[in-house]
Formats: C-alpha cells, sequence, structure tokens
C-alpha cells in the first residue's frame, strides 16, 4: 500500500489576501490538493499572526477574509483538513514540551531574532528593544505545528527554510531524548516550490502590502479595475511596438492566461497595441477568471457562521490526530497517571514483561476512561468516556473474552466496537503499515493465554 505524503501549509492572519498571494501561494496549494497520493493539512496560522500585530480587530478581520479566500478559491475541505491553528490546544502544549528539549542556541541562530538585534544594535538601542518572546520563540510554535501532524513535505519560501530545519533538529533532540527506540516524530522537508509565480506589482517592484503596490483578489470588479489602471508603464504610444518581456502588465497577463491567449496578446502588444486598451484585456481577464469565485467569496464574508462551522469540522478532523498523538508524547516524557502507575508497581516485572495490560483512570469531569497498553509500554487504545468504573471494566473483560474483534480503520488510525458501539480509539500512527502492524499486535495482546 502507498503511503500518502502529508503536506502541511500555514498561512498568517495578519492582512487581506491579495492577486500576488492567490498566485504565488494560494492557487498552487488548492491545486496540488487535489492529487490522490496528498494528505493536505491548511491551517489559519493565528498564533502566529499575534507575534506580527497587537490589533485585535485586523487580526479578526484577516482570518475571516483568509478563510474565505481559501474556501472561495476552491478548496474542498472533504479532500483536506482545513483548520484555525488556535482551535486545536494540542499545539500550544506541545510546544511547551519542544520547548523544552529546544536549545537556546539553536534559536539564537533565528534569522528573524538576529535581524531584530541587528537592526536594534545598528541604531544604537538595546540589543534586545522591542524583541518579544513571541518572536524569539516563533521556530518552536512552528516546529509544533509541523510535528503535531508528522507531516512529510512543507512548502515554503526560501526565507523560510531555516525554521523546517530548526524543527528537525527539535524533533531529532525530543526523539532522542524520550524515543527509546521509537521515532515519535518524523523528520519534515521543505518544499520549494521553483515554478511558483512572483508577481509583480502596480510599480513593478515585488506585489506586496508593505509596497502599496497590490492589486485587489476578491474585492468589487471597480475597484480591480482601478487598481489595474494604476499600473506602471513606458510612454510608448498606441500603434509604437511594445517590449512584453519588460512589461509588468504582460506578467501579469501570461500568470493567469493560456499559453494560446499570452501568444495573442504578445503579438498585439508587439504590433501596437494601447496601454489603456490592454489594462482592460488584462481586467477582462482576471474578471472572467475571478468573477465567480468574488460572488462565493461576498457570500462566505456574509455568512461567517458558515466560515465557523466548516473551520470547526476542520478542527475536529485535526484534534482527531493531535489529541492522541498528545497523550502518546505526555506519557513519553513522564506525565502519566498516577492510577497507571499504581498498576504497573503492583505487577510483576516478570509479567509486565511478558503482557500487554489495562490501566484505568478517572478523568477530571468523573468518567471513566482506560487505556490497553503493549508490553513495550506503547499505547494501544485509549477508550471512550463511561459513567462509572464498572461499565468500563464490563468492557475490559468483554474485550479480553477472546471473542473476535470488531476493529475499523480510518485514515492512518483505529477503533474498536462492541455491539455496534465505538468502545476505544488507537493513537494516529505515522502509515498505514504502523496501523495494521498495530492492529495486529492489538489482537495478540487480547487473545487469551493458558496459564
Amino acid at each position: 500500500m502507498t503511503t500518502r505524503t502529508r503536506i502541511l501549509t500555514g498561512i498568517t492572519t495578519t492582512g487581506t489576501p491579495h492577486l500576488g498571494n492567490y498566485a504565488g501561494a494560494i492557487r498552487p496549494a488548492i491545486v496540488a490538493s487535489c492529487d490522490s497520493n496528498a494528505d493536505s493539512f491548511y491551517f489559519l496560522a493565528d498564533y502566529h499572526a499575534l507575534i506580527k500585530c497587537d490589533d485585535p480587530l485586523r487580526i479578526q478581520r484577516s482570518r475571516l477574509e483568509i478563510a474565505a479566500t481559501w474556501l472561495a478559491g476552491g478548496l474542498d475541505v472533504d479532500r483536506v483538513t482545513f483548520y484555525r491553528q488556535s482551535d486545536i490546544p494540542e499545539i500550544p502544549e506541545l510546544t511547551w514540551l519542544l520547548t523544552c528539549v529546544a536549545a537556546k542556541g539553536l534559536l539564537n541562530r533565528a534569522h528573524a531574532y538576529k535581524a531584530s538585534v541587528d537592526k536594534n544594535v545598528e541604531t544604537g538601542e538595546d540589543p534586545d528593544a522591542g524583541i518579544t518572546m513571541g518572536l524569539y520563540s516563533y521556530p518552536v510554535l512552528m516546529a509544533a505545528d509541523i510535528l503535531m501532524f508528522n507531516a512529510h513535505k512543507v512548502p515554503v519560501g526560501r526565507d523560510q527554510i531555516q525554521h523546517v530545519e530548526m524543527a528537525r533538529d527539535i524533533g531529532q533532540r525530543f526523539n532522542h531524548l524520550f524515543g527509546q527506540g521509537k521515532e515519535f516524530f518524523t523528520m519534515p522537508e521543505a518544499l520549494i516550490e521553483e515554478s511558483v509565480a512572483t508577481l509583480p506589482g502596480l510599480d513593478g517592484r515585488k506585489m506586496s502590502k508593505s509596497y502599496d503596490n497590490t492589486i485587489p483578489l476578491f474585492s468589487s470588479a471597480k475597484e480591480m479595475k482601478d487598481a489595474i489602471s494604476r499600473i506602471v508603464t513606458d510612454s510608448r504610444a498606441p500603434g509604437e511596438a511594445k517590449d512584453p518581456d519588460n512589461s509588468h502588465l504582460f506578467t501579469l497577463f501570461q500568470a493567469f492566461a493560456t499559453p494560446a491567449q499570452a501568444d495573442e496578446f504578445r503579438g498585439e502588444l508587439l504590433q501596437g497595441l494601447g496601454w489603456g486598451e490592454a489594462k482592460n484585456r488584462l481586467f477582462q481577464l482576471l474578471d472572467n477568471e475571478l468573477g465567480e469565485s468574488r460572488e462565493r467569496y461576498q457570500q462566505l464574508i456574509e455568512r461567517p457562521a458558515d466560515l465557523e462551522d466548516i473551520l470547526q469540522h476542520g478542527a475536529k478532523k485535526a484534534r482527531a490526530v493531535a489529541t492522541p498523538f498528545l497523550q502518546e508524547l505526555r506519557e513519553a516524557v513522564g506525565l502519566r497517571s498516577f492510577v497507571a502507575q499504581t498498576q504497573v508497581a503492583a505487577t510483576t516485572k516478570k509479567k509486565a514483561a511478558k503482557a500487554a495490560r489495562f490501566v484505568s483512570f478517572r478523568e477530571d469531569d468523573g468518567s471513566f476512561r482506560f487505556r490497553l497498553l503493549a508490553a513495550d509500554g506503547e499505547q494501544l487504545l485509549l477508550s471512550r468516556n463511561f459513567a462509572d468504573g464498572k461499565t468500563a471494566g464490563q468492557v475490559t473483560k468483554q474485550l479480553q473474552a477472546g471473542q473476535p474483534l470488531d476493529v475499523r480503520s480510518e485514515d492512518l488510525s483505529f477503533s474498536v466496537w462492541l455491539e455496534g458501539e465505538c468502545v476505544a480509539d488507537s493513537p494516529a500512527f505515522a502509515d498505514s503499515a504502523a496501523r495494521d502492524m498495530a492492529i495486529d499486535a492489538l489482537r495478540i495482546a487480547l487473545t487469551p493465554t493458558q496459564d
């Protein structure tokens, strides 16, 4: 069975997406998510936004606009996992676990931190003036985003490669300290898309909010047309040949046109098409491509409750992976139930070495649960919540009775059912092969033995 490649992309929620964002990141990512071999995770990096922006209204508006942009652009939320970072409480908890193993010297070398220090030194300020722990620890939060879901590939710009490398360093350190031969974290790789377009803005520089040279993506057609009319061109009059290869307007046209349309437009420019008419052609091209998406975007913006439902559904999918995995990591570092510790102590070393064991415990809300741990301590199952300990005990007895197990696989995990009801779930595994091995181990563990 072929293992699907897990790809993770974060979108920082500090601004309104523009045409350059769409062509350079959003459109290619949506296309890539349609690959049947890809398991794509897309998230709104709103914790990251807090590092860069202290305007709550801007962050809230940006979250809404960016979510609506991705969905209007055609992201299929049934095919991918689309969620807000802040809806996954396991991420900040994992951030702390990783912070406790991340070397300060490693973080000292982070590009963003070094750039801020250098700027302060140049202006005669204290080296750490204005630098928050959020900025300093940014690479650890990014590592948690990546490692929580064991992403294989992380599409990034060249300026972000260091963050993926730091995630690898931190993940390797955790594996070394707590893995005891088990690799908790997959080592991610930076995916650099050399072919992705970097669009010029109205003045020819890279399209960027910081240059105030952007073309709006899903604003009104009039606003888009007004922006296009401000594209800087040379002084050649209608009838004079234009140079497409040195025209920002042609570069923009080419990014959205078919090869045939681009060739036709190139020919017309060489034959003296006026800049005014050329700008109108660009507007028509963009309006035809983005018109339906613009309508969908406006509908989503006007119905934030629908967006909320979609993101909560995505968070549920993401947490189905994150919650059991974090429980494994908590146990690995020693944050274990006292009940489990007591039961282990009461079991002879000989028996513990030979057999899997059930460990019961009580949650803060008063409900009861159990874990099934393999002989090596690896968690095979975590039960659902039961109202009382007696019911939980009856379920464990049923599982040990030697009856055929009803095990149901779902993606990279599985669940166990009794009498048509799900009673326990496995953690998420790195791939389907690991999941299937765990199912075999479960069946062996629950096979009655003769004393």
